[in-house]
């Protein structure tokens, strides 16, 4: 099958300039069917002298074609291919919840969906909104939002936000009161939502990129029950409401998309306070979500379990450094991951080359979480473990 579309391919490509030859060798011999006094004597000639010009045209002809396809392929051998699958976002709107800086997976991811073409809107964890707005308007932030055309990245509106309170009765008073949310109002999920319907109508993409564990420091056996919920609360449930609320004003054929960690499923020494179980949450929650946002809307709804990075957030934990350094020793691939793959990841999760992708857990981890044991342990000391060589 493959050389018969190849052969007519050829053959295509040839023929026309077989018949445009035909037409040259046609006037090119023409003066030979002229008659002596200058009149034409196409029928004599044509009696007299197409048998022995037969031979002629059939070497010319097939010259012509066999240069001519000799020049194409050369030609073709220097032509480089155009791109023809283009995560393209023109005209989609999406809101990711938990950009607070410029060098987490949320301002990573907001860049990717920039770069493909999306509008950007942002929700900020109320206390950092002053600080992340501050720093925008100043250009503080103008080296990291370059996107790869050499434009800035545009975020178009950012707004406060705290993910854990669904609504305004949920906010206890001591909070109403605290100095952090002065000046601020409409931060609670629903109000969020229903001020990005007022303000944009709807949306197309749904990222969900903040957790909070108050001891995440903490063993499970010494973290405490209220820490544990603070936890599943903010890291977890967050994303059920959100997209609880996002969902009526979500396009059909949207795309949601939450970051998840590898402690959901394999233990991880100091990640503890109840964090590793909200992420297990979840990954369970994301496959109950695509069901359900599915049906309801045909909204898809996926994870992407990122490898450790060297984000504010993260140097939180206290053990960042040793994780990076870990996966560099252990993971399949020996290099540091850059948030950039994993906002390109999201780029295509939200595009529609993905989809038929959803309920899925997509790892980005230079594939460490494919690892059973740590190669770098002295007991393998005697393997013949092979590792990259620049």
């Amino acid at each position: 099958m493959v050389g018969l579309a190849a052969s007519g391919l050829q053959i295509t490509a040839v023929r026309p300039f077989i018949f445009f030859n035909h037409r040259i060798f046609k006037s090119a011999v023409s003066p030979v069917f002229n008659s002596s006094n200058g009149s034409s004597s196409v029928k004599d000639s044509s009696s007299c002298h197409v048998s022995s010009l037969q031979p002629f045209q059939r070497i010319l002809m097939s010259t012509s074609a066999r240069n001519y396809a000799t020049k194409a392929n050369s030609e073709a051998s220097d032509v480089k291919p155009t791109s023809v699958l283009p995560i393209d976002l023109r005209g989609k709107r999406a809101f990711i919840a938990g950009v607070a800086d410029d060098n987490g997976y949320g301002w990573a991811i907001a860049k990717s969906l920039a770069a493909a073409g999306a509008e950007i809107l942002v929700g900020t964890w109320v206390p950092a909104l002053n600080i992340f707005e501050t720093s925008l308007r100043r250009g503080k932030f103008d080296e990291s939002r370059v996107l790869p055309d050499g434009s800035l990245m545009e975020i178009t509106k950012v707004y406060p936000l705290d993910a854990v309170f669904d609504n305004l009765e949920d906010v206890p008073e001591e909070i109403k009161a605290n100095k952090r949310y002065a000046g601020s109002s409409k931060w609670t999920v629903q109000e969020v939502a229903e001020s990005v319907k007022e303000d944009f109508g709807s949306i197309d993409i749904l990222v969900h990129s903040l957790a909070n564990g108050p001891e995440v420091t903490k063993p499970l056996l010494e973290t405490s029950r209220k820490g544990y919920l603070a936890a599943v609360s903010a890291s977890s449930f967050s994303y059920i409401s959100l997209l609880k609320n996002f969902i009526p004003i979500m396009n059909p054929g949207g795309s949601s998309i939450s970051l998840t960690y590898i402690a959901s499923e394999r233990i991880i020494p100091g990640y503890g306070g109840g964090m590793s179980s909200a992420k297990a949450a979840l990954e369970s929650d994301t496959r109950v979500l695509a069901f359900e946002a599915g049906r309801k809307r045909k909204i898809r709804v996926n994870t992407i379990s990122a490898g450790p990075l060297r984000s504010r957030a993260a140097k939180a934990i206290g053990f960042i450094d040793m994780m990076i350094d870990y996966s560099l020793e252990n993971a399949p691939l020996q290099k540091e991951l850059s948030a950039e793959e994993v906002g390109n990841t999201a780029a295509f999760l939200a595009s529609p080359l993905a989809s038929a992708i959803t309920g899925a857990v997509i790892y980005v981890d230079n594939g460490l979480n494919t690892m059973g044991v740590g190669v770098d342990s002295p007991i393998f000391k005697d393997l013949n473990i092979p590792k990259y060589e620049q």
